[in-house]
């Protein structure tokens, strides 16, 4: 014979037997302060408001990510958006901050290429201005003859947008001009770009952002 039991607050229990017949049950929802509700792993991220339960801040709530696997360039001396490397999160709290890693494959001709973290609009991570000088997140320097050669750069930010409002953090890049012609910023691919197995090898790059609880 089957049988359901119910435990009370008080230790005790009520079992319902298979051929018992009741005409009124009454269950009774665990108080406010039970475990089951302020146990923090049991409460979905998204459905969280306000400020978070005590003891979750730290923990990742949530975790977003583009990779781009084909090739981009500019000759822009202004910054563009970089097709492919941008992100939108919609931070559960105003108290989240938004952790950004920013790994990208890149390049330029003629010296001097630039790329920079953006929130919405804003330039975030960067340096102190210093005259005319780019106060870049990524500042890439390269000798024209050296037309192989790329690198690996990343950036990782910590970022306190205080909001619950949809964000969009994105790569832009930008090249410069000098007294030799015109630059070209690359990502993912060399300057030559040569269809052989030997070099010029094509990269992969990416940017992720996870909200952290504050």
């Amino acid at each position: 014979m089957s049988s359901l039991k119910l435990k009370t607050p008080g230790g005790g229990s009520v079992t319902f037997n298979a051929t018992d017949t009741v005409s009124d049950v009454t269950l009774t929802v665990p108080a406010s302060n039970a475990s089951i509700l302020t146990d923090s792993s049991n409460i979905p991220a998204a459905n969280l408001t306000g400020s978070l339960p005590a003891g979750i801040g730290g923990k990742v709530l949530q975790v977003l990510q583009a990779v781009k696997t084909d090739a981009f360039s500019t000759t822009s001396t202004s910054l563009v958006d970089v097709s492919g490397l941008s992100v939108s999160i919609t931070p559960s709290s105003t108290s989240s901050k938004i952790l950004v890693h920013v790994d990208l494959f890149l390049t330029a001709s003629y010296y001097i290429g630039q790329a920079q973290l953006v929130r919405g609009t804003t330039q975030i991570y960067k340096a102190d201005s210093a005259g005319n000088r780019p106060t870049s997140s990524i500042t890439f320097s390269q000798n024209p003859s050296n037309d192989g050669i790329s690198q690996r750069s990343s950036i990782m930010y910590l970022d306190s947008p205080s909001t619950t409002s949809a964000t969009t953090y994105k790569v832009q890049a930008s090249t410069r001009i000098d007294g030799q012609g015109s630059g070209v910023f690359y990502i993912n691919r060399t300057v030559q770009d040569r269809d052989t197995t030997g070099y010029d090898a094509r990269g992969v790059s990416s940017i992720t952002v996870m909200e952290i609880a504050g």
